[in-house]
């Protein structure tokens, strides 16, 4: 397993991660998963003896129940594995029940410290924006939670890329602590992101942590043209997470990534994780499964090497339309771009 900097700070986390939302199978989250302590503990077992050292949870996964799994499995070896969890969603009936205030952040971290049965935090991520609370108010609170050590780092999912810009000015101008990571939404099939997301990160030393490398099920193998969809399966049908615009390209995707697998007999998923292990700025991809026999196989995309003309060929089937002010700048700007803007524009001026 290979360890990258998680952005700009000292921390090294694992180039595949162990995302929990399968775990738990309460309320809404019933539909990805339904991992019991029992699963739970054979799955952590199984990542960290991969090499696997970040486990990513949330407070609102099947309404606590995922936190809950992971502070049971991880008693006796807390100390020798990285957690992250998020806060932001709603929680409870009362109205600060959800959000970034300082009140809700603080009362959801110390709620989430006694479900993971631990006394610290190592990645404290703001799950999703809050436009009605002061972003000095939300870093203030972080920063909070930093001094008194019950968390080490922050991070920020799910933001635009003003919004992460908004709290990284309001770090730097009251001398509070900043964001080390966002965790965003990436695939072959939902490249949105490297407009503006992966260029910020870039710039500012901001590590990735990208969840749903998979598009959800959707980059697995088992969505094809033509073929119906898997029994149980959620996309496709009434499930909008990720969207799918163009399902012609989604199963010219799938074919792509079919083909190169066979070419190293492993399967589409561990073609698309290796993909995404060679983008810019990615410092982990969270991988997350129902069944051990998912898990083993994501497992082992880390270690799989794809030749240039094999991600040359994923990056063209999947290329996104390039907006303005993107294509006038690739047109006009190209001998004075920085490795920020590279790292969308790379792959049009070729």
């Amino acid at each position: 397993m290979e360890y990258r900097q998680l952005g700009g700070s000292g921390l090294r986390v694992s180039a595949l991660s162990l995302g929990t939302m399968t775990f738990g199978g309460r309320g809404v989250f019933a539909m990805t998963g339904a991992v019991d302590v029992t699963e739970g503990r054979r799955m952590v077992d199984t990542a960290l003896a991969a090499g696997v050292n970040l486990i990513d949870t949330a407070d609102v996964y099947s309404e606590g129940a995922s936190e809950e799994i992971v502070g049971e499995v991880l008693q006796g070896r807390r100390d020798d594995v990285l957690v992250a969890t998020k806060a932001r969603f709603t929680m409870g009936p009362g109205p600060n029940d959800a959000g970034l205030s300082r009140h809700h952040l603080v009362r959801a971290c110390e709620a989430s410290l006694r479900r993971l049965r631990t006394d610290y935090i190592d990645l404290y991520q703001v799950h999703q924006w809050d436009g009605q609370t002061p972003v000095e108010e939300t870093m203030a609170a972080l920063d909070d939670l930093v001094r008194s050590g019950k968390v080490r780092y922050v991070g920020c999912s799910n933001f635009s890329a003003w919004h992460v810009m908004k709290s990284l000015a309001a770090s730097s101008r009251e001398h509070l602590t900043r964001y080390v990571s966002q965790q965003i939404h990436y695939s072959l099939q939902t490249r949105d992101v490297e407009r503006e997301l992966l260029p910020m990160a870039v710039d500012q030393g901001l590590g990735v942590l990208v969840w749903s490398p998979l598009a959800g099920g959707l980059l697995s193998g088992k969505y094809r043209r033509g073929v119906q969809p898997p029994e149980g399966s959620r996309h496709l049908t009434e499930w909008s997470e990720p969207p799918v615009p163009d399902e012609g390209q989604l199963y010219d995707i799938v074919d792509a990534l079919v083909e190169i697998g066979s070419t190293h007999g492993v399967s589409a998923a561990q073609v698309a994780l290796a993909w995404l292990l060679r983008r810019p700025a990615v410092s982990s991809v969270i991988i997350g499964a129902k069944t051990q026999q998912q898990l083993e196989d994501n497992l082992a995309g880390a270690s799989l090497t794809l030749t240039d003309e094999q991600v040359n060929r994923l990056e063209r089937v999947s290329r996104p339309h390039l907006a303005y002010p993107y294509w006038h700048q690739a047109a006009a700007a190209k001998e004075r771009l920085s490795a920020a803007d590279l790292a969308l524009l790379r792959q049009y001026l070729s």
